[in-house]
């Protein structure tokens, strides 16, 4: 039976799908990639280089040598010396002293304290769309600021102690700056012109779908007892279809989401590689003084501030933001997915948002929740081991660089910059060869993973007689060369697995909770950075021998391999998408 001109003129219509807006996307990516270009200089020139040693040359420029403690530190005028390795130096803080290494130490650890406990409280003032930016930018102030004050406070300064703050403070506004930046991955890769096309593919799928039985209804009945199981292929025709459509969709939306986080790693690596290049001039041109290692800090500053000025321009706004969130929530139009991050503006207030988010924390972590979304909480899982894997390989190899292969700092601060310069090479050639390959974001990840194992077990070779009686000169991670080249080698591995790592776990987050979900992948990744470095230290102190700590890291590198793997990538889209995230009591 034919439709009539209403029915007709529905189903003609083309199915309602967000409009892609070329200008108005580009000028959000654009502030996306920006404060990425901003914000990672403090990381690769500060945070893992010049912080760590200019807080110990401040505590050292300050302290006195044991067991007197009368004779200043800065006396010894050659750190090689069997005086100056013997005598320790320590400083006086308030009523303690402190050894000047361990004041580096104790810095950081407590910026990652307060780090985890800022992230955890600011997840649902980030996931609150016209927050979000806000967010971002005043942490993206008080870290830069931060770090351009330690151009004021010399080590002679009576008020020197105030490099603790600022250091801690420069860290947790990157850290909490980072996870706003993070929720905002899901948002682009919604907005993407391919992702649009594929989710309008997806509606026109479902509505040929209707269109095709709805008319065949009348027909049906009427000849329902003659032929009753006609229409049951035709209907897994039409299902196949849409499955098919939706299998695309999903396809599509995970390269793009890998391809705008390694992007934005590669452009941040670049930005430090540029900036360490710069702070390196005046380093060397001052001989590595307190008052160069302030520069250095200081500029990575001003650097951060200036760059974040763009995103403050660019960024998505709360209306863009509430569309993306509707729009993932509109592709299972059957289930109705409740979210409380994005509350009514009347009744938000940022006390209430705070403590909602330790009950909500609290909430997350039962078991109940925990098996809702099975497959996020396994690839946490694997993230912890995964994380802590590759920070203690680049811990490590530095560590053996210096002790075992006695290299200079001069060489490590060149292997330094020579694993972000591979890093964006293998940010932009992995993404390219997973389009070629057809390859998922978790084969990736897996093959990414294996590769970063092959690096201690080259350094487990060295115990081989052939390597150990030096009959081979080359091999085993026995020259300084090959730490040149594992650098190179590493490198490339790294930034691809940083930005597939962040980008896979984005497929398994609830719609309108990309902050807190990214609050609790940072939390994952700081509460593991310890058990590596631990274990690698208990090893090197037992044994005497640091090479026997990559036996180690290749088990606990392969460790995540299956759990890693276990994870099931569709189950864990539709777990995501139909969480119903209850409101604390």
């Amino acid at each position: 039976m034919p439709m009539d001109g209403y029915h007709q003129a529905e189903f003609d219509q083309e199915p309602v799908v967000p409009k892609y807006d070329k200008q108005k996307y580009h000028r959000h990516l654009r502030g996306w990639f920006s404060y990425a270009f901003a914000s990672e200089v403090f990381v690769i020139v500060s945070l893992t280089l010049f912080l760590p040693i200019c807080l110990e040359q401040f505590a050292r420029d300050n302290g006195y040598l044991l067991p007197d403690k009368t004779q200043p530190c800065n006396t010894i005028t050659s750190p090689s010396s069997a005086d100056a390795e013997a005598a320790r130096c320590v400083v006086k803080l308030a009523w303690l002293w402190v050894d000047s290494a361990s004041f580096s130490l104790y810095v950081y650890s407590a910026s990652v304290a307060l780090q985890a406990l800022t992230v955890i409280s600011m997840g649902g003032i980030a996931d609150h769309p016209p927050h979000r930016k806000k967010l971002l930018l005043a942490f993206a102030a008080l870290g830069s600021i931060s770090a351009i004050l330690f151009l004021l406070v010399p080590s002679t300064s009576p008020v020197w102690p105030l490099v603790a703050p600022l250091a801690i403070c420069a860290n947790v506004g990157f850290g909490a700056s980072i996870v706003a930046l993070n929720a905002y991955i899901p948002t682009l890769a919604q907005g993407a012109e391919e992702v649009t096309a594929a989710r309008a593919a997806v509606a026109r799928a479902g509505r040929t779908s209707s269109a095709r039985i709805e008319p065949q209804e009348s027909a049906e009945e009427a000849e329902e007892a003659h032929e009753p199981l006609l229409s049951q292929p035709a209907d897994d025709v039409l299902h196949a279809e849409t499955r098919e459509a939706k299998a695309e969709h999903d396809r599509v939306l995970s390269a793009t989401t890998s391809r705008i986080s390694s992007q934005g790693i590669a452009l941040g690596y670049a930005a430090g590689i540029v900036m360490l290049l710069l702070a390196l001039i005046p380093v060397r041109a001052m001989k590595g003084s307190t008052d160069a290692l302030r520069l250095a800090i200081g500029l990575s500053g001003i650097w951060w501030a200036l760059f974040s000025l763009p995103a403050a321009a660019w960024l998505p706004g709360a209306s863009s933001i509430s569309e993306a969130t509707a729009a993932l929530r509109e592709e299972d139009e059957d289930v109705a997915v409740v979210s409380t991050a994005v509350a009514d503006d009347q009744n938000w207030s940022m006390s209430c948002e705070i403590r909602r988010a330790w009950k909500r924390l609290g909430q997350m972590l039962r078991w109940r929740e925990i098996k809702r979304l099975r497959n996020t909480f396994v690839y946490l899982a694997a993230w912890f081991l995964l994380s802590d894997g590759f920070t203690t390989i680049t811990s490590t190899a530095l560590l053996f660089g210096k002790t075992t292969l006695h290299m200079p700092p001069s060489s490590l601060v060149l292997i330094g910059a020579l694993t972000p310069t591979a890093g964006i090479l293998g940010s932009l050639v992995w993404p390219a060869i997973q389009r070629r390959a057809g390859w998922s974001n978790l084969r990736i990840l897996v093959v990414l993973v294996a590769m970063a194992s092959a690096i201690p077990a080259y350094g487990c070779l060295g115990f081989l007689p052939v390597f150990q009686k030096g009959s081979v000169k080359f091999g085993g991670l026995t020259t300084p060369a090959e730490m040149y080249v594992l650098a190179v080698y590493f490198g490339s591995v790294y930034g691809a697995f940083q930005g597939y790592a962040r980008a896979f776990y984005a497929e398994f987050i609830p719609p309108g909770e990309e902050a807190r979900w990214y609050a609790l992948f940072s939390i994952t990744d700081k509460s593991s950075s310890f058990v590596g470095p631990l274990v690698v230290g208990l090893i090197a102190d037992t044994t005497g021998n640091i090479r026997y700590a990559f036996f180690f890291l290749v088990l606990m590198i392969w460790a995540a391999v299956p759990v890693l793997m276990s994870v099931d990538v569709e189950r864990g889209r539709e777990d995501a998408q139909r969480y119903i995230a209850l409101s604390p009591p």
